[in-house]
């Protein structure tokens, strides 16, 4: 056979692309279009949304815990409070026994009555000395009326023996001078005496002030007194919940050893959020704070204040950043957040964890 009567090959074609592919199946690309739409629709009203709040889960109950602890020592006679019971402002907690601070008011009490006399006693003495003051001042104006009446005498005398030697006798003439001295003598020695009794009413006086002194320092140390038997009885100064209750009756207490705590009733949150957080965080803007003890009851309140600076600024070892290698940390920065209406059945107390969700837009 020859070339010429071979039968010809039949060609080899690739496979086109419109022998199979997505645009066959219209359908299927127009539902994949329309589910990336959908989600990059989703994606940015999701980041739109999301936007608006700043939410930290490092957060927690928190409110100022009041410490009691005796201000006068003494043995525990009655404890009038159970373990975690709530307690009104002014209830009475604790008695200690007023057997040491009873004897110490009874002495104040003597004190001052004893204060109180001497001042009474001092001021009767400035009456005394002016009364005996003033007779010796009419002594002493009698005898200087006597003193110039006895001088006139002796001067006539002596001007009568001068004209007439003879007119006198020397014994009239001596007698008058003796009596002239004598007068003089007695109204220098009354003068004296004025002098003394105005000093007297000076010491009376001096002594109606030390007296007042004294008993103004009993006043005090009864006052003192007073107090410490007052302070026999430990009040609540607020309403609260009892917490860590060690008051046991018999114990010994001492000054300023603390014996139980109140938690008020007042509570709110504190969030540390990030510090970059905060560039749109201020003041009454809204929040909803989801408490972990309390699944699934967000709560509504808002933003009260905000630290100015960061938590770690107050620590009892602050960061030193001017030594050793620098690292640079996003800080965390105390936000105080306010509960609108706080919950009545859920029991909140300090430290309990929350999720706090502050608007920000």
């Amino acid at each position: 056979m020859t070339a010429d009567n071979a039968a010809p090959a039949t060609p080899v074609t690739a496979p086109s692309a419109e022998s199979g592919g997505l645009h066959r199946h219209p359908l299927l690309l127009l539902a994949g279009a329309g589910v990336l739409l959908l989600a990059l629709v989703g994606g940015v009203g999701l980041w739109l949304y999301d936007r608006q709040f700043e939410a930290t889960d490092d957060a927690f109950i928190d409110t100022h815990i009041v410490r009691l602890a005796p201000q006068v020592a003494g043995r525990i006679n009655r404890v009038l409070i159970a373990d975690n019971q709530q307690v009104a402002a002014g209830q009475v907690l604790v008695l200690i026994n007023p057997a040491d601070s009873q004897a110490r008011m009874a002495e104040a009490l003597a004190e001052s009555a004893q204060a109180a006399a001497a001042l009474s006693t001092a001021q009767a003495q400035i009456g005394v000395s002016r009364a005996s003051a003033n007779q010796a001042q009419a002594d002493a104006t009698a005898a200087a009326a006597q003193a110039g009446l006895t001088g006139q005498d002796l001067a006539r005398y002596r001007a009568l023996a001068r004209l007439n030697p003879a007119a006198v006798a020397q014994v009239q003439l001596d007698q008058a001078l003796a009596s002239a001295r004598q007068a003089a003598a007695q109204l220098a020695a009354l003068r004296q005496a004025v002098a003394v009794r105005a000093q007297q009413i000076t010491a009376a006086r001096t002594q109606v002030v030390a007296s007042r002194a004294m008993l103004r320092g009993a006043s005090a140390r009864l006052h003192a007194a007073g107090l410490d038997l007052g302070y026999t009885r430990i009040l609540a100064p607020i309403a609260g919940h009892i917490a860590q209750n060690s008051a046991a009756l018999g114990n010994y207490v001492q000054p300023g050893t603390q014996i139980m705590a109140i938690v008020p009733l007042n509570l709110w949150v504190t969030a540390n959020f990030k510090e970059t957080q905060l560039t749109r965080m201020r003041p009454r803007q809204t929040a909803t704070v989801r408490i972990d003890a309390c699944p699934g009851v967000p709560l509504a309140g808002h933003v009260d204040s905000i630290q100015r600076g960061a938590g770690q600024a107050f620590a009892i070892l602050p960061a030193e950043n001017a030594t050793g290698n620098y690292v640079k940390v996003v800080q965390r920065v105390p936000v105080k957040i306010t509960l609108d209406h706080p919950p009545q059945g859920c029991l909140l107390g300090p430290g309990m964890s929350v999720t706090p969700t502050v608007r920000v837009r």
